[in-house]
This record gives structure tokens, sequence and C-alpha cells, in this order.
């Protein structure tokens, strides 16, 4: 198979030579390497959480052979994205915000045909994909524990608010997470009526919660349409948490992986016992 190569990101400064207490979240070299910010999607199973994922970062987060089958999260999923703005102001928004995998290039052209700008780099997120059935939620919970903002998926062709649709907010609240997008998401299967009243009854039960005050964004992810919004709001509306890279790193393990498979011959094991009795 051909090697694919991938764009040239800027030279990295020598680090005998980096003041590291100058560092930012949002600083070029920074970004342009590595996600600052963590953004879960939350909302009740099947509303669409992996499909906008995709939308915006271009990357499958289901990929297990039953989560395929079923068509369902089981796991947490990961994927990261860069979201840019075109540096041309004639360039109208929200089409100036374009999001692309995490490996392109800092600086590319602006695709608006005529415009002969250059999309800007302004963030690299880290999306933590959660699953939304009802006996998944211990998952969704340690996804949650990583969790800087959050994008609640509501389904247009579904009453509001449905159960995890219910929990999921509940779970963020407890959590202390503020920061939040809510998406309306399959506007494609809806009339303009039956979404004007949805959108009604997502306000109604958003009035007094946690994301009260959220912006709430009409899409379809299925179609891509108003991803742009997204990631304008996402760019606007969600600081990125200040981060201090003088200080040790702080890991939170929200995952595990049992190298030694069930029926393992003695031989075959590995790893030690770190204690107990």
């Amino acid at each position: 198979e051909p090697v694919v190569q991938r764009p040239p990101l800027p030279p990295q400064t020598d680090p005998k030579d980096l003041d590291v207490s100058s560092l930012t979240p949002l600083t070029p070299e920074i970004i342009a390497r590595q996600a600052t910010i963590n953004i879960g999607t939350i909302g009740h199973v099947a509303h669409g959480k992996s499909t906008v994922v995709k939308a915006i970062s271009g990357v499958q987060t289901v990929r297990f052979k039953n989560e395929l089958i079923r068509n369902i999260t089981i796991k947490l999923g990961y994927a990261n994205a860069k979201i840019y703005k075109c540096d041309n102001s004639e360039c109208p928004r929200p089409g100036c915000y374009r999001s692309y995998k995490s490996e392109k290039e800092v600086d590319p052209p602006c695709e608006r045909d005529g415009c002969g700008g250059t999309y800007r780099l302004l963030r690299h997120v880290s999306f933590v994909d959660c699953p939304g059935h009802d006996i998944l939620m211990s998952t969704m919970l340690s996804g949650a524990a990583v969790m800087d903002a959050a994008l609640l998926l509501i389904a247009g062709n579904e009453s509001c608010p449905q159960p995890q649709t219910s929990e999921h907010l509940a779970a963020i609240e407890i959590m202390k997470l503020d920061k939040i997008i809510i998406l309306q998401n399959k506007v494609d299967l809806m009339r303009e009526e039956a979404a004007q009243q949805q959108y009604e009854s997502i306000l109604k039960f958003i009035r007094g919660t946690v994301a009260g005050k959220s912006p709430v964004i009409p899409i379809s992810a299925q179609l891509k349409f108003n991803i742009d919004a997204v990631n304008e709001a996402i760019v606007n509306t969600i600081p990125v948490p200040p981060r201090d890279f003088t200080m040790d790193p702080h890991m939170i393990v929200i995952r595990s992986f049992d190298v030694n498979k069930p029926g393992a011959e003695i031989d075959d094991l590995k790893g030690g016992v770190a204690g107990g009795s």
C-alpha cells in the first residue's frame, strides 16, 4: 500500500530554549500537535452522538465488532479534531469555521470558491464519545471525569426529554460541568413546525438546569448540516481551561485493558501482583 504522507507541522523549538512558563493551551506550537480541551458527547441512545463526532472530526469512534453489529456505542470512543477560521473578514460566518482530522496542516487555504483566505488554527479538541444506553451509565460517568465541556445531543424526531437525556444532564450537573452546547439533531427528518415545537420543548426542559443558558443549534449530523455553526459555538462559547505546563502531569485513568485473556495458560500470563493477600 502507498505510504500516506502527513502534512508538515511547524518546527519544534529546542526544549533547552523553551520557556515552559510562557506556554498556554492556545500557543500555536502546542495546539498544532496536542489537543488541549476535552469535549464529551452525551444524550440518549441513538440520538447521534457518534455521528456528530464523525461529522466534526472525520473519525469513526464505533470500532469494536459488537458495537458495529448492534450499531451502538458500548466503550468510550475517542477522536481529535482541529477547528479553523478563515482569516478573510469577508468570508461569511459560520461557513468560515471548518474542522478537520488532527493530522491536518496548520494553515491550509480556505476552501470557499474565490475567497483566497487562509484557515487559522483556533482549537485542537479531543472528543470523548459516551454510550447512551441506560445499562452503560457507569461508562458515561467515567468519561465525564475528564470532560471540560459537553455536547448534549437531542434527536428531533423523538419527544424531549428521553430517559438518558435527563440522566446524562443530571450527571454532568453533579460533576459541576456547565459549559454545554445543545444540538437538536435529525432536523432533516422533520417539518419546520415540528422542529420549532420541539425546540420550545428543549428550552422548557433545560430551564432551571445547568444548561439553562446554553445555545441550541439545529443540525443534521448525517448530512453535516450546520456543523460549521457547531464549530463556531465551540470556539466562541467554550473557554479552554487554563493549563500549567510547569506542574507535574496529573492523569485520570478512565479505561483499562487486561492483556491476559480468559482461559490463558499459566505460563502465558503476563504482569505481576503488585500487592494483596
